[in-house]
């Protein structure tokens, strides 16, 4: 005999463990950035958690615009993406991703606004397959990734004894939030730079176009693939823009708490890396994707820990 629910009554949704919403996240991320996720095995456990359930709401935001559904996406699914958002910050998760979400956000004192940020950017998205000039770029990186490095930085946590010899205590702590956001931009400017001929099977060119005017070289050239003498200048210039960034974002891991400086430095130089590969193939990312090797990585593990230890 079938029976009715009371109109009056609230069911509650059957989610999975906290345990098993966190190995989740972390098999969504080992699988989809692997770069990233072997910096993320060199935190301590909560901390790597942490940075893989917000991870995996970053994918989630981004794959509603650049994902197999993104056709299906108006700013209506994105309004109720930011609804789901307040949500989860009011500690009520929607689906088993949610509950390591929601727990990270109990344990870490995060912000709203960078996860709203992000949104902002896939709106961008959304409206727009082209940007002008590099400002309009950077606004677009900033979005996407720079506020990455906010939301990571807050679980990351500062290095509590920076001012703790008696000179220092009168000078407050600075929290590392300009280089972080610079290496969002760093890793989001490697993206573009890797993906050139995938968003362009798409119809999309994230370099800006003022840029591709100064080297001589059309965006019709671009989306057949064309690699000559412009285009190759076109690239370093783009590396060299991103390199800058690295270099900004360099300066505050030493700011960061001592567990968070190998993981970050091993994620920097890894990404960074990327941009040598691209260099390697011969700038040629409409045909062959740029990307570190296991063994490489490997060998970058011993060079970030020195890193992390002297500066």
């Amino acid at each position: 005999m079938l029976q009715l629910t009371h109109p009056s009554t609230t069911l509650t949704p059957k989610f999975v463990s906290l345990q098993e919403s966190y190995e989740q996240c972390r098999q969504i991320t080992a699988e989809c950035s692997k770069t990233f996720y072997t910096g993320t095995l060199l935190m301590p456990e909560a901390k790597r958690r942490a940075i893989w359930a917000i991870y995996v709401w970053c994918r989630r935001t981004d794959e509603l615009v650049d994902g197999p559904q993104a056709k299906y996406t108006t700013e209506s699914t994105l309004d109720h993406w930011e609804s789901t958002l307040e949500s989860l910050f009011s500690g009520h998760p929607k689906d088993n991703l949610d509950v390591a979400m929601v727990d990270t956000l109990e344990r870490y004192e995060l912000d709203i606004q960078p996860f709203r940020d992000m949104i902002a950017g896939q709106r961008m998205d959304l409206h727009r397959s082209r940007y002008q000039t590099f400002e309009e770029l950077k606004l677009y990186c900033y979005r996407v990734a720079g506020t990455v490095g906010l939301m990571s930085t807050v679980v990351m946590g500062m290095d509590t004894e920076i001012n703790a010899s008696p000179w220092m205590r009168s000078n407050p702590a600075i929290p590392p939030i300009p280089e972080a956001v610079s290496l969002g931009i760093a890793n989001q400017l490697t993206n573009i730079l890797r993906d050139v001929g995938e968003d362009a099977r798409r119809g999309r060119i994230y370099l800006p176009l003022e840029d591709l005017e100064l080297f001589d070289y059309t965006q019709e050239e671009l989306l057949q693939g064309v690699i000559d003498d412009r285009w190759r200048g076109l690239m370093r210039f783009q590396i060299q823009r991103a390199l800058k960034y690295y270099r900004e974002a360099e300066g505050g891991i030493s700011r960061l708490h001592p567990d968070a400086r190998w993981p970050v430095w091993t994620a920097l130089m890894l990404y960074r890396k990327i941009l040598d590969v691209i260099v390697e193939n011969d700038y040629d990312v409409f045909n062959r994707r740029a990307y570190v090797s296991k063994t490489r990585k490997l060998l970058y593990l011993p060079q970030a820990l020195v890193r992390s230890q002297i500066s």
